[in-house]
C-alpha cells in the first residue's frame, strides 16, 4: 500500500511562510497526479493545487500567484511552498496521491493524515 506522511505545517503570522511536504512510501507503484487540498472548519475539502507527473499544475483561483506546488518523481515526494499566508489559509491540509500499482496495473488514490496550517492576522 502507498502510505503519504505530511510534514510542515504549523502556526505563522499573516504575511509569513510555510511549506509542506508530502512523501510517498512503499514500493511497486508509479504515482501520476498529486496535489494539496484544504479542509477549514464548517467547509467542505477543497482542491488547493495539483501536478502531473511531468510537471503541468493547476491552482485554484484563492491561491494563485501565492502558492508553489512541486514534486520530485525520484523521492516520490511532493511540495507545496505557500508564501503571502492570509487567515483565510487556515486549515487542514491534505495530501492527495494517484497512481498505478506495477504488477496489477491496479489504479490506487491515497490521502495523508493531514497537517494543520494556522495563519494568525
Amino acid at each position: 500500500q502507498v502510505q503519504l506522511v505530511e510534514s510542515g505545517g504549523g502556526l505563522v503570522q499573516a504575511g509569513g511562510s510555510l511549506r509542506l511536504s508530502c512523501a510517498a512510501s512503499g514500493s511497486g507503484f508509479r504515482i501520476n497526479a498529486m496535489g494539496w487540498y484544504r479542509q477549514a472548519p464548517g467547509k467542505q475539502r477543497e482542491l488547493v493545487a495539483s501536478i502531473t507527473r511531468v510537471g503541468s499544475t493547476n491552482y485554484a483561483d484563492a491561491v494563485k500567484d501565492r502558492f508553489t506546488i512541486s514534486r520530485d518523481n525520484n523521492k516520490n515526494t511532493v511540495y507545496l511552498q505557500m508564501n503571502s499566508l492570509k487567515p483565510e489559509d487556515t486549515a487542514v491540509y491534505y495530501c492527495n496521491a494517484q497512481g498505478v500499482y506495477s504488477s496489477t496495473l491496479q489504479l490506487f488514490g491515497s490521502w495523508g493524515q493531514g497537517t494543520q496550517v494556522t495563519v494568525s492576522s
